[in-house]
């Protein structure tokens, strides 16, 4: 079985970043490094005006300076202004080139999972919720970008900032220098205690914001059977409830770092009273000259405020690291079905001859087999009616068929070839399925139908929609076939939309054609038109049908009575009512005669 994404070790999130950051490198490369250089020149400022105070304010020969080197004077005043206005560029385009990269590789992932997302098999949706999904390709790839856009950026400003300024203040004064940066190491103490505590909160915020917005989407969604039940209030409440929830944690991640802030802030304003007190003794010994002390005073904010930013960066990291585990989980996760690494490619329309040899099946989160040992044949063009009461594996059975399960024992084949053998693309591209749970898309009734195949003409979406009998209510609706239908088909009755989604399943001509009990929400005059349709199609295909009515089951070919996962009866109309058993008890019931 190959590796899941939560099975196989990932690479670090670094790496991942700059897998990701593929095609844009070179202009992240040149981002970081213009951010040292408009850190650099911030020492130029201080460095220009402490000359300026040493040799044209307070020094000895100052006046003298000023009426002979006037000039000087001016260009030095001149080049603090100038090199001012060229960071300010520099820093603007610097800024431009982070935003640029950062929205360039989450437009870039996105689109990856996206599509990862789309090629999944059902395990996976089984496994992860839908607003789990959606916090992950929202909210947590924004924390991706954050950590590109500004993080990363932080991290090498501070850093260089304070590194230079630390190598300046040693070639100033060594004795001034150590006493500055012996308050560095408490600081860092500081946030390392402060990591600690904070990562575990993070990860619990990406929990809580994924189950908030969880019950939103499934209240959004299930907005009818909370109408019908008049359950608002209820709703209201256990959102409320999650969203409190989410609150408190926000404000208790909050809190971790309010809890350390005043020491780091301590720390930090304890370098302007050490310049004063021990920079000023200095100055006063002459130690230091007085453009030397302005130099210092004026970079002193350069060595504190990395020192403040810590804390941001570190939480601002945390957040990251949360975020970028959940989405890396589904980036590098694999769906359990896909395609075999020989996997036949068809060449032509399958015929439609379908065996089960010896299937069994059972859900990996379930303790029981949901089928047993089954084996049929359905010859290309038959029709096999799948009958059983609720709970014996009818929808299980079908679901095996286009590989949205595999079987836990036996084969399955299609004109003689393995499913596993088969591409998956073409496999499901020779199916029509009709699902039991019919999901329609806000988009015009021909898009609907349309939608296996969009390049069908109108003449043939009409064609499909006689088939399903679904043309009587289309011609009925306010622009016919244009007429949009809103989300999952609101709007629509449930047997509206088993014909449009029975139309849609016949639109892509398929060599197979599964219908799980599509008929069931619709009149009998209207399923005895549809059964006419269906044995008169201008394209051969078998079709597998799970019924609950008799007046289904009576024109197929053959019937398969399951129980327990297991084939109980098997034969046609006549001859299951002639075993008197399972079958003919159900005949007897539905069409009210008593023995």
């Amino acid at each position: 079985m190959p590796e899941t994404g939560s099975e196989k070790k990932l690479p670090s999130r670094f790496k991942w970043l700059w897998e990701n950051m593929k095609g844009f490198r070179a202009i992240y490369g040149i981002a970081l490094v213009l951010t040292i250089a408009y850190n650099a020149m911030q020492l130029t400022v201080p460095l220009v005006s402490g000359r300026i105070v040493d040799e044209f304010l307070t020094g000895e020969n100052a006046a003298l300076n000023l009426q002979l080197h006037r000039d000087v004077f001016f260009r030095l005043i001149f080049a603090m202004i100038g090199i001012t206005l060229l960071r300010v560029i520099i820093v603007y385009s610097d800024q431009m080139l982070y935003e640029h990269v950062s929205q360039s590789v989450l437009y870039k992932v996105r689109n990856y999972l996206y599509d990862k997302i789309q090629r999944q098999d059902m395990t996976f949706y089984s496994k992860f919720r839908t607003g789990d999904i959606m916090t992950r390709v929202t909210g947590d790839l924004d924390a991706v970008r954050h950590m590109i856009a500004w993080v990363i950026r932080v991290i090498i400003e501070s850093f260089s900032l304070f590194g230079a300024v630390a190598i300046y203040f040693f070639t100033v004064n060594i004795r001034m220098a150590l006493s500055l940066l012996v308050i560095a190491p408490f600081v860092f103490i500081i946030i390392f205690r402060f990591r600690k505590s904070v990562a575990p909160m993070h990860a619990k915020l990406r929990e809580k914001l994924a189950g908030m917005n969880t019950i939103a989407q499934e209240n959004i969604s299930g907005n009818r059977v909370v109408k019908a039940f008049t359950r608002e209030d209820y709703e209201m409440d256990k959102f409320d409830k999650a969203n409190t929830d989410y609150r408190d944690t926000n404000k208790a991640t909050a809190l971790v770092w309010i809890k350390y802030y005043p020491f780091v802030e301590g720390f930090a304003d304890l370098m302007p009273l050490t310049m004063l007190f021990i920079g000023g003794g200095f100055l006063i010994s002459g130690q230091l000259t007085m453009g030397e002390y302005v130099s210092i005073s004026g970079l002193i904010w350069a060595l504190a405020n990395p020192m403040r930013m810590m804390g941001n960066i570190m939480n601002e990291f945390q957040r990251f690291k949360a975020a970028s585990a959940k989405v890396m989980e589904i980036y590098y996760s694999e769906p359990e079905i896909r395609d075999d690494e020989n996997a036949i490619e068809l060449k032509e329309r399958l015929r439609g001859k379908i065996e089960f040899k010896n299937v069994s099946f059972q859900y990996k989160d379930g303790n029981l087999p949901v089928l047993k040992n089954i084996s049929f044949t359905a010859e290309p063009g038959e029709t096999i009616a799948i009958m059983g009461e609720t709970g014996c594996g009818k929808s299980s059975l079908i679901h095996l068929i286009p590989r949205f399960y595999e079987p836990t024992e036996g084969s399955i084949l299609i004109d003689g070839m393995d499913v596993q053998k088969i591409k998956l693309e073409n496999l499901r591209k020779s199916i029509g399925l009709a699902t039991q749970d019919v999901l329609l898309y806000s988009d015009s009734i021909e898009g609907n139908i349309a939608y296996g195949d969009s390049h069908i003409k109108l003449e043939e979406v009409v064609k499909f929609a006689r088939y399903s009998a679904a043309d009587d209510f289309i011609a009925k609706m306010p622009e016919g076939y244009d007429t949009i239908i809103g989300e999952r088909g609101v709007g629509l009755s449930g047997g509206q939309k088993q014909r449009l989604s029975l139309a849609r399943a016949l639109a892509v001509r398929p060599s197979i054609l599964i219908l799980d009990d599509t008929t069931s929400a619709v009149d009998l005059e209207t399923e005895k038109r549809i059964q006419e349709s269906l044995s008169q199609l201008d394209f051969d295909c078998t079709k597998i049908i799970i019924a609950q009515r008799i007046s289904t089951s009576r024109t197929a070919d053959r019937i398969i009575i399951l129980k327990d996962g297991c084939i109980l009866e098997e034969g046609s109309h006549d001859e299951l009512v002639a075993k008197n058993g399972y079958y003919s008890e159900l005949v007897r019931l539905q069409e009210g005669i008593s023995e």
